[in-house]
């Protein structure tokens, strides 16, 4: 494996920062993991889930718009369930018992993923190497989109400022019946990252919860409704789940004037530290809007959660004053956009540059 180091011999920043928002959570006397906001709007994310499972599939309304609306707004769910619930149990801020945080995580599996691929290729390669090739699994989108320079130019990447949203709806459906299975036959979790083994539990989940997904959300509902009915309904959830989710992600590192780096396979040590390399290579975005952080889950203040991923997403809109300040004290950049449609327009003008000079 390509072994990555960063210059965190005298941490200067990340230590003043921690120090900081340590003394925020002894001063107010909270945990750093969830209360009962999150635990409520997991309850309100789940009814949603099984109300709308249980009225498509048991009670198919007969107007064919409220079933499209409806299947809409499971999709919709899905991504809020992932980023709400899912991600804050893998990362282990969603409670402070680690039974519950395991659970919580295991939401992935209810919704076709492996919380166990998850946890390697997000918690560790995207965490610990943001933005770098080979290891961050989460810029592999090759060969259809070119997101950074050392990454093989095609022709049709001229275009992929025009196709790549759409492209990002199929995301979910390729995670769920490709990406996972292509990492678990191949052993690999990123080109330069070895799938670390499985022990028989795992390898039991992974087959289990993968057959009871087609069981619940593609059998079930053929047999209640009709094949051509849940085909397309079920396109329709995993589309808008895969756009969603692919779009929050994307604008978070993928965007102008982002910082990208190409070992070429190559064990290398950057020159900065940890932190200010995760603060060079994220972006935050909406963070005024309390509806987005609610929905997304706090990933619109992903710098905070790049620093600190132990600490739940609703203590960020405290811990970004802190953050901001500091940043402001070391002379760091700190990228923001005010808005979401702001975040969209800078991440396609960065897939038009890159797929010009392909």
């Amino acid at each position: 494996m390509t072994k990555i180091k960063f210059n965190n011999k005298n941490p200067e920043f990340f230590n003043e920062l921690r120090s900081r928002v340590e003394s925020y959570f002894e001063t107010k006397k909270i945990k750093q993991t969830g209360n009962y906001k999150l635990y409520a709007k997991t309850a309100i994310l789940f009814s949603v889930l099984v109300g709308s499972y249980i009225t498509l599939v048991f009670f198919t309304p007969s107007s064919v718009f409220v079933c499209i609306m409806l299947c809409i707004v499971l999709g919709i769910n899905f991504a809020a369930i992932g980023f709400n619930v899912m991600h804050d149990g893998a990362h282990g801020s969603y409670s402070s018992k680690k039974w519950i945080n395991e659970a919580m995580s295991y939401s992935l599996n209810v919704l076709g993923g492996s919380s166990y691929m998850w946890k390697l290729k997000h918690n560790i390669n995207h965490h610990s190497y943001t933005n770098i090739e080979g290891l961050d699994d989460d810029i592999d989108i090759k060969p259809f989109i070119r997101v950074h320079e050392s990454q093989d130019g095609k022709w049709f990447h001229k275009f992929q400022h025009i196709y790549g949203i759409l492209l990002y709806g199929l995301t979910y459906l390729f995670w769920v019946f490709f990406n996972d299975f292509k990492k678990y036959f191949s052993s690999k979790i990123a080109d330069y990252t070895p799938l670390r083994k499985m022990d028989l539990k795992e390898h039991f989940i992974f087959w289990i919860t993968k057959v009871t997904y087609v069981g619940i959300f593609i059998v079930l509902p053929i047999f209640f409704t009709s094949v051509l009915y849940t085909v397309i309904g079920y396109l329709i959830v995993v589309f808008v789940c895969g756009l969603v989710i692919a779009i929050v992600f994307q604008l978070a590192h993928i965007i102008e004037d982002m910082d990208f780096i190409d070992t070429d396979g190559n064990s290398q040590k950057i020159e900065t530290e940890w932190a200010i390399h995760q603060i060079n290579t994220t972006a935050n975005f909406a963070t005024k809007s309390k509806s987005m952080t609610w929905f997304m889950g706090g990933l619109n203040f992903q710098i905070e959660h790049h620093l600190f991923p132990k600490i739940s997403h609703i203590h960020y809109p405290q811990i970004q004053k802190i953050v901001k300040q500091v940043c402001e004290e070391f002379n760091i950049t700190y990228k923001e956009f005010p808005t979401v449609l702001s975040a969209v327009r800078s991440h396609l003008l960065h897939l038009k540059a890159m797929g010009s000079a392909a």
